[in-house]
């Protein structure tokens, strides 16, 4: 406004100025009345043209206001409505969020109950293992008797005794066979159950942080179950053979109830000390464990063939006393990996495990696990080292650019027995030669521990 005002008083002595140069000529030559009648028509001129000049630039000034109010006024409207949007997009994960908490309440719930439905279910079977035991002796005591009998003739109430006995024995046999069968449809559920909550932690994790860890195992989809390949018709063997168990499921039938080194003798082998892991209910044994990268993984074939380390620390246990074990029978293969954010993941095979003739050729199929798959299923893999190399692509050898000795089929990025590295490693070569769990299809799962075991398949090796 000020600028306003100072306008309309400049320019009138501006115009009045030039008027006055321009006339000062004629000044002379008009009388007085004459030029007292045209400075008044030129002042009215001068002010005139000054308000209309004013005029028009308010005008602009005008028009350029309401330009800026109209956008301002837009993208008030734009913003408003962003908000409303997210306010209800914010509605709807508070409303999923909440849906999943409820969700996995329950299903803790659940859990809890059938952990405790299985405790109670292998107190049952403990005793009846008891009571079995004590009518195998009382069926021993029965065929002494029966040898007897046949020198001399029975009577007819020891008959009717022996054949009331025997009928007893078969029918608590088919019943611990039943519990038996119980149990295990107890511990499959009790691992969905498990992947289940895990799922929906994942879920919950993803909702809270809006972010995923680029190495973390957070988040992923579970595949599938698979159909295991046919096995063998063997029963893994559990009788010991000149005061040693064949291997750690034997140990746990015998009485053995903590985790530790243990010896054991499998058939047709000369005895060896091995780690033997009591979990669920039964007992692993172990053919390597990883925790800290303070063992080199990195070894010749004849070191990957009788194993390494310490077997309370690191190790490998050996491609020879793995495969005296499992020639016994049929057995499951375990893989539990763990990342650097402490997340847990497992994934079992049915596997079958040659001789060193076809260089421990191994053969997958996957049962279950909470991580994808990230092994050659169906695929005869040779293992191999940076000295043992069994076939090479293009002339590049697996072990030698991936370090360590591993199933290789082509290459792939999968290497439980590579470099230990940590998440500060960068770059790709570094990548491949590290400990990673790499899917197909799927990103680095970078690891911080690793542990591979195996168990037999025949639930009647708990007898």
């Amino acid at each position: 406004m000020k600028l306003v005002l100072v306008f309309l008083f400049i320019v009138p002595l501006a115009l009045s100025a030039t008027a006055e140069k321009d006339y000062s000529s004629f000044d002379s030559a008009l009388s007085p009345e004459t030029k007292s009648r045209f400075a008044m028509l030129d002042d009215v001129r001068i002010l005139a043209n000054g308000l209309l000049q004013l005029g028009h630039g308010l005008k602009d000034f005008v028009h350029k206001t309401k330009g800026q109010m109209n956008d301002i006024f837009q993208k008030l409207y734009i913003f408003d409505r962003s908000f409303y949007e997210l306010s209800l997009q914010t509605s709807e994960i508070k409303e999923e969020e909440e849906q999943l908490r409820q969700t996995t309440a329950r299903l803790q719930i659940n859990n809890e109950e059938i952990k405790n439905l299985s405790q109670e279910m292998n107190s049952k079977i403990e005793d009846l293992i008891q009571n079995k035991i004590q009518l195998q002796e009382k069926v021993w005591g029965l065929e002494d008797k029966v040898t007897k009998l046949a020198i001399i003739q029975p009577s007819m109430q020891e008959t009717k005794e022996i054949s009331s006995l025997k009928a007893f024995v078969e029918q608590q046999d088919n019943h611990i066979k039943q519990l038996l069968k119980i149990v295990e449809d107890q511990h499959m559920q009790l691992d969905r159950q498990h992947n289940q909550i895990m799922e929906l932690e994942d879920k919950l994790n993803h909702i809270e942080l809006q972010e995923l860890a680029e190495n973390s195992f957070t988040g992923e989809q579970t595949e599938p179950e698979a159909i295991p390949f046919p096995v063998r018709n063997a029963t893994a063997v559990t009788n010991k053979s000149d005061g040693a168990a064949p291997d750690c499921t034997a140990l746990y039938n015998s009485g053995m109830r903590s985790s530790g080194v243990y010896t054991i003798k499998p058939n047709s082998s000369e005895a060896f000390d091995v780690y033997c892991e009591m979990k669920f209910g039964s007992s692993w044994t172990v053919i390597q464990n990883r925790v800290d990268g303070s063992l080199d993984f990195n070894q010749t074939w004849d070191a990957y063939t009788n194993g390494f380390g310490d077997l309370n620390e690191e190790f490998w246990l050996g491609l020879n006393k793995t495969y005296s074990i499992t020639k016994q029978g049929d057995y499951i293969l375990r893989i539990e990996l763990q990342d650097w954010k402490d997340n847990k993941r497992y994934i079992e095979y049915a596997f079958s495990l040659r001789g060193p003739e076809t260089d421990y050729t191994l053969q997958l199929s996957r049962i279950s696990g909470s991580i994808p798959n990230a092994l050659p299923e169906q695929t005869e893999l040779r293992f191999s080292t940076a000295d043992h190399d069994v076939d090479t692509i293009n002339d590049f050898n697996c072990p030698e650019n991936y370090l360590g000795g591993w199933w290789h089929s082509e290459c792939e990025e999968t290497n439980l027995n590579g470099k230990y590295v940590t998440p500060r490693s960068r770059g790709r070569l570094d990548r491949r030669k590290g400990l990673y769990w790499k899917p197909k299809k799927g990103r680095y799962y970078l690891l911080r521990s690793t542990k591979i075991m195996i168990h037999p398949t025949d639930l009647k090796s708990f007898d």
